[in-house]
């Protein structure tokens, strides 16, 4: 299996080269690569999280070095569930933006697209921190494309704006890569691990100082207060087949954090102990509550669905806050959940938009189909039974019983808040405009929202067995032993404890 673990980074580069050189100017061309791409994308995702679910971890080594001197990719169960998330929401965004037009806006959108899902399954795979730096890269230059598609003045200042903060956060990875390097002498992921844990008390400031740079890079990546104020413009002004398809980007977030906590500094080591949890949680709860807030407060459908994806980013950060298993496990559920949810808003925004609705209440009568996909995407976002949102609120205040007194009110207030402002926004679209009927709506631009809830209803019925895999993926992250040995590290050298001679 071991050469098809690169498969997911060099199939997509593959084909965005192919569409720049052969379809840059045949449309029907580029649609048939980059759907035949997404579809292989989804078939190989399913093949690796089987293989990784009964392998356990697996490397692959890149010209074939030793780690950690050489570049590896690690496949293990939660970077092929991270792959498979990635391939079926790039399955049923582009979909949507073929039905809907939105790939005819621009010459270069569908090559874009493959650059993007190359970037984010090289993120997921990687076990070099230093390319996971470039992968961050790779996505921040595709995502910058694909957000100013279409053109406009709006658009672009917040394509501008969007580039101009990850490059702050990019700035910070790089001197967090410096740090650590000069303290451990290594790069590789699991290899930092163990040097961490071996550090001498005179290095603890500085690997601190490491480890709080590596968080501030993923809370940017993340949205994580303060640093999540780039998200609402972005996303609200971003094409909607786009800005589905960014609902994952956050998530690498949460996943480079979910690395940083359990492999890079984990809570064992004495330099780190409870320093990262310690940040997360106020962090992740002021989150919440800052994008609940939005969703009442602003007046556009788009910015609903931006601060909505920015609560769902609150709630994943909280129950990874601790990395134990049973908030990992919660976490993952609700990464899935909040993923395929917030796409769907995302597309039903954009054909709302697309048709004209306001929410002032002056907007033409909306189709009644479009009114019930409203609906529906509603009941996911606010976290509302039957679908899977109200499953996984439960699930990660159920793993974070511990801290109820703080956790609950907040997430039961921010739920609140997001059914009055979904709410308010549904009465001004579909039953206060008296004015002339809006254009139907074609069967093929509901195909996207459909299969995307059908996601999320397999996730409600399937619930059971699929969170008993989450927790097995759960405790192999909070115990990372299987990971480390996947590495095939050599011994970490002894550090010279102070005093000692050179």
């Amino acid at each position: 299996m071991s050469h098809w673990i690169i498969l997911p980074v060099v199939l997509p580069a593959t084909l965005g080269a192919l569409i720049v050189l052969l379809a840059r100017r045949n449309l029907g061309l580029a649609r048939l690569l980059s759907g035949l791409g997404t579809a292989a994308l989804v078939v190989l995702a399913l093949a690796l999280l089987r293989h990784a679910g009964a392998e356990g971890a697996e490397l692959y080594r890149l010209g074939d070095w030793p780690t950690p001197f050489g570049i590896v990719l690690m496949l293990d169960p939660l970077s092929a569930l991270m792959l498979l998330l990635t391939a079926v929401l790039a399955g049923a965004t582009l979909w949507q933006a073929i039905a809907t037009g939105w790939d005819t806006k621009g010459a270069h959108f569908h090559a874009l697209w493959m650059f993007q899902l190359m970037g984010l399954n090289g993120a997921f795979l990687t076990a070099d921190a230093f390319n996971l730096f470039v992968f961050f890269e790779v996505m921040l230059i595709a995502s910058y494309g694909l957000m100013v598609h279409g053109g406009g003045g709006e658009r672009l200042r917040a394509g501008v704006q969007y580039v101009a903060i990850n490059l702050v956060g990019s700035t910070l990875f790089l001197f967090a890569l410096a740090t650590i390097y000069a303290v451990t002498g290594t790069l590789n992921m699991a290899d930092i691990g163990q040097r961490v844990a071996l550090l001498p008390e005179g290095d603890f400031a500085l690997i601190r100082v490491a480890a709080v740079l590596f968080l501030m890079v993923f809370a940017v990546k993340g949205a994580l207060v303060p640093l999540q104020f780039w998200l609402p413009g972005t996303y609200a002004n971003a094409p909607g087949v786009v800005a589905a398809l960014f609902a994952v980007m956050t998530k690498v977030g949460a996943y480079a954090a979910i690395r940083t906590g359990t492999v890079i500094f984990p809570s064992s080591a004495p330099a780190i102990g409870s320093l990262l949890s310690d940040l997360l949680m106020p962090a992740a709860l002021i989150t919440l509550a800052v994008g609940a807030a939005g969703v009442l407060g602003t007046r556009s459908l788009p910015r609903q669905a931006a601060f909505a994806a920015l609560s769902s980013m609150g709630l994943t950060f909280a129950a990874l806050s601790g990395f134990q298993t049973a908030g990992l496990s919660a976490a993952l559920y609700y990464i899935l959940h909040s993923t395929l949810a917030g796409a769907l808003m995302f597309l039903v925004a954009d054909l709302v938009a697309a048709r004209g609705g306001r929410l002032d209440g002056t907007g033409p009568r909306l189709p009644g189909t479009l009114a019930v996909a409203f609906f529906l995407a509603a009941i996911a976002t606010a976290g509302l039974p039957p679908l899977s949102g109200f499953l996984g609120k439960l699930y990660v205040m159920e793993a974070l019983r511990d801290q109820a007194a703080l956790v609950w009110p907040v997430v039961l207030g921010g739920a609140f808040l997001m059914i009055l402002g979904l709410a308010r926004a549904g009465s001004a679209l579909f039953w206060k405009p008296q004015g002339a009927a809006a254009a139907p709506l074609p069967g093929r631009e509901l195909t996207g929202p459909a299969l995307l809830l059908a996601g999320l209803v397999a996730m409600t019925l399937a619930a059971g067995p699929l969170t008993r895999g989450l927790e097995t993926v759960a405790a192999g992250l909070a115990d990372p032993a299987d990971y480390i040995r996947a590495n095939d590290l050599p011994p970490p050298p002894p550090f010279a404890a102070p005093g000692d001679a050179p």
